[in-house]
């Protein structure tokens, strides 16, 4: 009804009026269609990520798009260029909104801040789903993420493996505020307190940036000579700590645990810079995701809660298929 009703007033408007042709742009996602488009059947769903630079965001884009070619609607991807760019984000929202989008699956650059826009749009009758990293309210339809919280956990428990369950550890957490990064940070510090013998020393926030991430570890192995692991809590980040203890001629002696498993991640395990990657399923979040909005649309129950799940990688698990699979979402197993 509410597109019906968007296709009589715009033919009103076109007889009284002429018809003003209708602005189309858009940046970082897919053109949205003019009012004809508004006449078909088809569902519009906005996904909007955190950011659009790296490889994690990508695959999510792949799999909200595989759910929507399977389930018939269309996706409109846009994000802001950085994590950071809190208020891009709202803006972004806010065109989708005016867009009349039918629903909305967005990850949130700020667990407050994003509020009052979803509200918006639950306002407006365009439902919301948040995947990876959700807000401080119960008004989304869905939640799909990873246990952040236990994830990070799993990698406080391998860090601590790694070095022996005994000496000083850092951590460096990636942008405070979002609650992707605010649960890693506390599922690692409440994962190290099960190792008595291990103090974590320092907590320095990589801003979702490998060169500020290389930067902040370097300040933190100075500070701590004698530090022995880093848990680096995203995929920039990880890249950044790698450098750092590559650089400091430290690979291997300083172990590092990171989080996701974007080209250079897994090449850096390779290497023996990076010792273990806690991989979550950024494909399963985009597809479930799209579905739960879909599913939510057409009046069939929605779990409140998705856990898309996280396993830990070394490269002693490496190879096998189970993870090869996870690594590798896109890849065609018959290339």
């Amino acid at each position: 009804m509410k597109k019906l009703w968007l296709v009589l007033m715009i033919t009103v408007v076109a007889v009284g009026c002429g018809a003003p042709k209708q602005d189309s742009g858009t940046s970082g996602g897919t053109a949205p269609e003019t009012a004809a488009k508004a006449a078909d059947d088809e569902l519009v769903i906005a996904v909007v990520p955190k950011g659009l630079a790296h490889q994690f965001w990508l695959t999510v884009k792949a799999g909200a798009e595989a759910a929507g070619a399977e389930f018939g609607a269309e996706i409109l991807w846009q994000g802001p260029a950085k994590e950071t760019e809190v208020d891009k984000q709202i803006n972004i929202i806010e065109d989708m909104i005016g867009r009349n989008v039918d629903a909305i699956v967005m990850a949130a650059c700020d667990e407050n801040a994003l509020v009052d826009v979803i509200q918006e749009a639950i306002d407006a009758g365009i439902p919301v789903v948040t995947i990876d990293s959700g807000v401080q309210s119960d008004i989304p339809v869905s939640f799909v993420a990873t246990d952040n919280i236990e994830g990070a956990k799993a990698a406080a428990r391998e860090l601590a493996r790694l070095v022996g369950e005994e000496g000083n550890v850092g951590l460096v957490p990636f942008v405070k505020g979002a609650a992707t990064s605010e649960m890693r940070e506390q599922g690692f510090k409440e994962g190290i307190q099960e190792f008595p013998n291990i103090e974590l020393v320092s907590v320095l926030y990589s801003e979702s940036d490998a060169a500020k991430g290389m930067a902040v570890t370097e300040d933190m192995m100075t500070s701590h000579p004698d530090l022995k692991g880093v848990f680096a809590a995203s995929e920039p980040t990880a890249v950044g700590v790698a450098q750092a203890v590559s650089a400091a001629g430290k690979a291997g002696q300083v172990k590092v645990v990171g989080f996701d498993a974007s080209d250079q991640e897994i090449e850096d395990l390779k290497k023996g810079i990076i010792q273990a990657l806690v991989v979550q399923n950024p494909y399963r979040m985009g597809y479930e995701g799209v579905k739960a909005a879909i599913d939510h649309l057409a009046g069939k129950e929605v779990p409140k809660r998705v856990d898309t799940g996280v396993v830990v990688v070394t490269i002693d698990n490496f190879e096998s298929p189970e993870i090869q699979k996870i690594l590798y979402p896109l890849k065609d197993p018959n290339g």
